[in-house]
């Protein structure tokens, strides 16, 4: 009898998502296993525990995946795991707090998609501004966007504090470029957006960071994208499931990324992620880096 493919769900909080164990079953994983209170300090021995237990033959059939709602964290929990792996046991490891990888990973490659089609152009040289930047999908694809060679801008809806702070755990944590900015006012908003060739709304669900008012003075916007799904929407105009539509701004010439066109790219990420850990040869060590190169190929 074949040993059953389990997955190790660990998260730092209270409870694991469930959004995540039923992507994991339909994945194909035959048992989705939940641990809550996993942190930094815990992960090594966790990891320890999942692969000595099953030998050689079962260690093959054995994930872990690593949840939570902080994205900083849930990468040092990857590197943490990866380095308490004692070959030949040694399991593949997956790393999405809420989502937050998958989601940034899907946000900047249907951006990038767009700008494309739209605009024959990319990121690289661009001007990017991430409302909602403090939430773990923007500071994600305000790392993913500075990466690829954009011009990053992450502002705060509270003023400059917060803002600054987060931009200085990312340049910390993975050394990027990114400036911070106010934007606690409608004048703050259209000093950014004057400027701005790509924005990102990143916000809590039903929160409306940029209205028709603000998209006049969007005078060199070229995509807009937004993963709110919940009304209103976070940037106004953008539909639902609009994927590379136009969009009303001072350029005359953006277009919008809606929360559908984004949610199904990384559906397919998160899908297509989670099974490759069942058949890969060599264990996979999965963060957001590799969350857009599965979105790229995806959206290609």
């Amino acid at each position: 009898m074949e040993k059953p493919y389990l997955l190790h769900f660990a998260t730092p909080g209270t409870r694991v998502s469930p959004f995540d164990v039923n992507m994991a079953y339909d994945a194909g994983w035959n048992a989705v296993i939940p641990y809550a209170g996993v942190g930094l300090a815990d992960i090594a021995d966790f990891t320890q525990d999942a692969i000595f237990s099953r030998g050689p033959k079962g260690v093959k059939r054995t994930g872990i995946f690593i949840g939570g709602r902080d994205a900083a964290l849930a990468a040092d929990m990857l590197d943490a795991a990866r380095k308490a792996m004692v070959p030949p046991f040694e399991v593949s490891v997956f790393a999405d707090p809420s989502g937050a990888y998958t989601t940034a990973a899907a946000m900047v490659a249907k951006v990038e998609q767009a700008l494309e089609r739209a605009h024959s152009a990319g990121l690289e040289g661009r001007a990017v501004v991430v409302f909602g930047g403090t939430g773990p999908v923007g500071m994600v694809a305000a790392v993913l966007a500075a990466r690829a060679g954009a011009r990053v801008t992450l502002p705060g809806h509270d003023g400059l504090a917060r803002a600054a702070e987060a931009v200085s755990a990312l340049k910390a944590r993975f050394d990027v470029d990114i400036r911070p900015a106010d934007a606690s006012s409608d004048d703050a908003k259209h000093a950014l957006l004057a400027r701005a060739e790509v924005v990102l709304a990143t916000a809590k669900a039903g929160v409306q960071v940029l209205g028709a008012r603000h998209l006049e003075h969007a005078a060199a916007l070229c995509v807009a994208a937004d993963i709110n799904a919940v009304p209103p929407a976070g940037v106004e105009g953008i539909g639902f499931m609009d994927d590379g539509g136009a969009l009303a701004a001072a350029s005359g010439k953006a277009v919008g990324v809606g929360p559908l066109a984004i949610g199904n790219l990384k559906y397919q990420v998160q899908q297509g992620l989670l099974r490759s850990m069942l058949s890969a040869d060599k264990p996979l060590y999965l963060g957001f880096p590799d969350c857009l190169d599965e979105a790229r190929r995806h959206a290609a």
